[in-house]
């Protein structure tokens, strides 16, 4: 009987699930989508080709690792190291020293700016030339010496150089003529460029430290007892790769790929499922409690509860895993555009491929149906357990008040978000922002449980005006207080876009106006001079502060340190200083509280710290902290000062000699110039761009440059508010529109009692307005108390909101529920009311 029923529902009424249908398949896609970018997080890899003759390769760990004991059990925390981590050099000796190894040779690259003859090309050691294989050789001439470099063919070809030749290179460890002694075979990586190892030593920037060691087993040896004697040998000091694994050391953007696509589709992930599942029951709830009077009926003439609850979940396990289905291409086209973006914008190696693989595809199935299943379950609870006699009377009128137990739970949500927005004002800002989506998840649970009771307040507060408006707003004001929970049902996901969406965005905007205002306060330089290759040579600074009409000149070295606060690991953006500290407040004032900059100049191992920075650590001047800087070296530097200007410029500030040998390329990002008195500045522009490789802009260059760096996340955040604001938009129209057409016989009886056409349409825009306005409030006081400690946390100042970024979230919610209720409505009206009367509900 309950197949045959819900079979026959499903069949003759297809109306009243194409609702539900709609709600699945958007879920769906949403799970489907962010499940796809997580799984490529953690299966993608790019295979080796540098490497790929050579079965074992070794590199230090690429992750700043501590280890914590809750209870009887060690957690292990990590944190990517900003900077490419390296090992010692000595390693290669005790390798070769193994039985099992014939060839261990050390490798390590260092770009190289273009020059006036030739491109961009990657320095190495000449003792690297090899690893790619038997045909990684020199093809003529001979090793170089001292002064002498071999150049792969194809770049000597380009160049019209040929051995003998003479030319000058720029490196991190300094510029230098060079002869070319030989030619190498050509290289995929690219234009290449080999020095004595000793030379290449010293020109990395890092001596005694390389990337990585290619390891070559002597004949007969497996590739399995290889690694394991070089594992033995190695202890803690670095790690082992074989197989696929060695294409993570030779593309090292494929870790940090990795965090990022993870923590997209995990975290990010689980809150849109979680608002997916949230949507799609609440749908399903007003779709099955539209049905009460079927139900109602089916009671009355002798249908059990069990039956009717049978029903419901065939009707689910009929429409759910179709309607999921149909939500799959929408969500791989979903994955495809964002992973391609992501690409795009350099976040992901060009050569990672998006996996596409069935588990999100299952889970969105699995999690569609089981949300299916649970709401129809929990809204035919009532109707199941009436009493025959009483189920036509009690559907006729809307149930009663939520209950004890929910109206418990929803005071206990509210009591949670406003606990999390509490402990999220004490909190440093990466832990402050990462708190915000779970205090707007908790509020949302809230306005799901105690949703009736938020839309009754409502209607009692804006009754008043609304009876203004005369029959239509009389009837719209008396429509909302008796039917608190249809109104609740549409006002819950207009509540979910301007929460969401509000938050999300106003966030990244509070982030970019601070991060503008401390740049733009803070940089006092005449002129910026910036690069137009891989970096600024360690010298650019003192060349230029040898410019006539130059009084000072700054070099900065953008890097990062890694710090732990609260038993979790950071990272924070650094600047290595160059020159002399006590002339930094010439071209940068970073509103410094405690301390002097002038006492970065007096040891190496000293720091400045930003108050964010300093108040996460609990530091002040005079303290040693620990942190790691960029390549994962635990260091720990006595504070000289701490500055209120560091969002946007950096939150710590190093000696330059402190963090040179301790980066991925010891170039400058920007060098900052600070004119003498009475200078011409046109003139000394002038004089600055005629340094080789440079670009001289003025503040201007060194605030699109913070902006640069805040791109990616500010992209990231947009593409999130969008995901989720669009999901919940087409919610809430959808809401609105079963709503409005469960409502036939309401509007029919209208028509019949003598109400004109125009007044109906009016009564419904007036409703309209009414869920417009509170959806917007109750958002927006979600938004509120999640972005003020957020904000605060994260800035150390209140929210920043533009009306532009305000206003069209504002209009675009209305004109949503405008329009959602006015169409159907128009089409209602087109019926004669006889007949819109006695259709099938």
């Amino acid at each position: 009987m309950t197949n045959g029923l819900a079979r026959a529902s499903v069949r003759f009424r297809p109306g009243s699930f194409v609702g539900t249908l709609v709600a699945l398949l958007l879920g769906a896609a949403v799970v489907v989508a962010c499940g796809t970018l997580l799984q490529t997080g953690l299966t993608a890899s790019l295979k080796p080709e540098r490497y790929a003759a050579a079965p074992v390769v070794v590199a230090a760990d690429q992750a700043v690792k501590i280890e914590r004991k809750t209870g009887g059990e060690t957690e292990t925390q990590e944190q990517a190291t900003p900077e490419r981590a390296r090992m010692d050099a000595a390693l290669v000796g005790r390798l070769t020293a193994l039985p099992a190894v014939s060839a261990a040779r050390p490798d390590t690259a260092f770009p190289l700016p273009a020059g006036e003859r030739t491109p961009a090309m990657t320095g190495r050691g000449f003792a690297a030339l090899g690893i790619a294989g038997p045909g990684d050789k020199l093809v003529e001439g001979r090793a170089p010496g001292a002064n002498e470099i071999v150049l792969d063919t194809d770049t000597a070809r380009a160049a019209h150089l040929a051995p003998g030749a003479s030319l000058a290179l720029t490196a991190p460890g300094g510029t230098a003529h060079y002869r070319i002694s030989g030619l190498a075979a050509a290289q995929q990586s690219g234009p290449t460029a080999w020095f004595a190892d000793t030379t290449a030593d010293r020109l990395s920037g890092h001596p005694g430290r390389i990337d990585a060691i290619a390891v070559q087993p002597r004949e007969g040896v497996p590739t399995t007892e290889l690694a394991a004697q070089v594992r033995r040998a190695l202890g803690g000091d670095a790690r082992t790769f074989t197989g696929d694994d060695r294409g993570t050391v030779e593309h090292p953007a494929l870790s940090s790929a990795r965090s990022m696509l993870t923590a997209l589709g995990g975290t990010f992930g689980g809150y849109a499922t979680m608002t997916a599942v949230f949507v799609v029951m609440s749908t399903i709830a007003l779709a099955t409690g539209q049905r009460a009077r079927e139900f109602a009926l089916l009671r009355a003439i002798g249908a059990t509860p069990r039956q009717i609850r049978r029903t419901i979940a065939t009707e689910a396990m009929l429409v759910a895993p179709l309607a999921a289905a149909l939500g799959i291409l929408p969500g791989l086209a979903l994955a495809r555009w964002w992973f391609g973006q992501l690409a795009d914008r350099g976040a992901v190696p060009a050569d990672v491929r998006l996996d596409i693989g069935p588990l999100p595809m299952l889970a969105a199935v699995l999690l569609c149906t089981l949300a299916a299943l649970t709401a129809g379950f929990l809204a035919a609870r009532r109707p199941s357990r009436m009493r025959a006699a009483q189920a036509l009377g009690d559907a006729a009128v809307e149930a009663p008040r939520p209950g004890k137990v929910r109206t418990v739970l929803g005071v206990l949500f509210a009591a949670g978000g406003c606990t999390a927005a509490v402990v999220a004002n004490a909190l440093d800002g990466e832990k402050a922002a990462q708190t915000a989506l779970g205090v707007v998840m908790c509020f949302m649970v809230t306005v799901a449980l105690l949703g009736p009771r938020l839309a009754a307040a409502a209607a009692a507060l804006l009754g008043a005006p609304l009876r203004a408006g005369g029959a239509p707003g009389s009837l719209a004001a008396d429509n909302a207080r008796a039917n608190a929970r249809r109104l609740a049902s549409a006002i819950t996901p207009i509540v979910l876009v301007t929460a969401f969406c509000g938050t999300l965005l106003i966030l990244q905007s509070t982030v970019r106006h601070t991060t503008g205002e401390n740049v733009k306060a803070g940089v006092t330089a005449d002129h910026v001079i910036a690069t137009t290759g891989p970096g600024l040579p360690a010298t650019t600074a003192e060349t230029a502060a040898r410019v006539p009409g130059v009084d000072t000149a700054i070099g900065l070295l953008r890097t990062g340190v890694v710090y732990e606060s609260g038993d979790m690991l950071s990272s924070a953006p650094a600047l290595g200083v160059g020159g002399d500290p006590a002339r930094l407040p010439k071209v940068l004032d970073l509103d410094v509280r405690t301390g002097a900059l002038a006492d970065l100049g007096r040891a190496p191992d000293t720091i400045a710290l930003s108050t964010t920075l300093s108040g996460a650590l609990g530091a002040k001047v005079g303290d040693r902290v620990p942190l790691w800087l960029g390549d994962g070296t635990a260091v720990r530097p006595a504070v000289v000062a701490v500055y209120e200007r560091g969002l946007g410029v950096g939150q710590a500030l190093l000696p330059r000699a402190a963090v040179a040998s301790h980066v991925t390329a010891a170039y400058d990002s920007q060098v900052l110039v600070a004119a003498a008195p009475g200078t011409d500045r046109a003139a000394l522009a002038a004089g600055l761009g005629a340094l080789p490789g440079t670009a001289v802009t003025d503040r201007a260059g060194f605030v699109a440059q913070a902006d640069k760096d805040l791109e990616l996340s500010g992209w990231a955040n947009t593409v999130m508010a969008a995901v989720l604001g669009g999901f919940a938009a087409v919610s809430a129209a959808n809401t609105l529109v079963m709503t409005v057409i469960d409502r036939r016989r309401e509007v029919a009886l209208l028509r019949l009692a003598g109400t004109t056409r125009r007044q109906v349409r009016h009564m419904m825009r007036w409703e309209a307005l009414l869920v417009a306005v509170t959806g917007l409030a109750v958002g927006a006081s979600i938004a509120g108390l999640t972005l003020v400690p957020v904000a605060r946390g994260v800035t150390g100042s209140a929210p920043h909101v533009p009306p532009m970024l305000v206003l069209p979230l504002a209009v675009g919610t209305v004109l949503l529920c405008l329009g959602s209720t006015g169409l159907p409505v128009r089409a209602l009206l087109r019926t004669r009311p006889a007949t819109l009367g006695t259709a099938r509900q």
